[in-house]
């Protein structure tokens, strides 16, 4: 009796999924319409995760370092001006100057062409590439 009793069971798990089976199947047929109303879902999260990166920019702090108003030497204040100014805006009107003149060359445009100005910064180099242009300013800084 308990054989007859499981293989009845068994027989009834086996009838039962195929009845949720053939659900699945209408409703894989109902969700065809549904996928017009689906990008109007999938935009809400998108939503939802901008100001997420509109809260880390909000805790990054800028470097104080950076910030500090430093006095540039004569040589490099006859290119951006004599007044003390932060380490980024040194490199921005330095940027400035360059673009003016045209001092970036043509052919390579990572590298700057030293007129006489920026030759006395560069320590007498008359072409220097662009990253290391911060670092040959960064001694006309005090």
């Amino acid at each position: 009796m308990a054989a007859a009793k499981k293989s009845a069971k068994k027989a009834a798990k086996k009838a039962a999924p195929k009845k949720a089976a053939a659900p699945k199947k209408a409703a894989a047929k109902k969700a065809a319409p549904k996928k017009a109303a689906a990008p109007a879902k999938a935009a809400a999260p998108k939503k939802a995760a901008a100001p997420k990166k509109a809260a880390k920019a909000a805790k990054r702090t800028p470097n104080a370092a950076f910030m500090k108003a430093l006095t540039p030497s004569p040589a490099l204040a006859a290119v951006v001006g004599a007044t003390p100014l932060a380490r980024t805006e040194v490199v921005k009107k330095l940027w400035v100057y360059i673009k003016k003149n045209s001092l970036q060359d043509a052919k390579n445009r990572r590298m700057i062409n030293a007129d006489d100005k920026l030759k006395v910064v560069f320590g007498g180099k008359t072409q220097v590439s662009m990253f290391d242009m911060t670092k040959l300013v960064s001694k006309h800084l005090s």
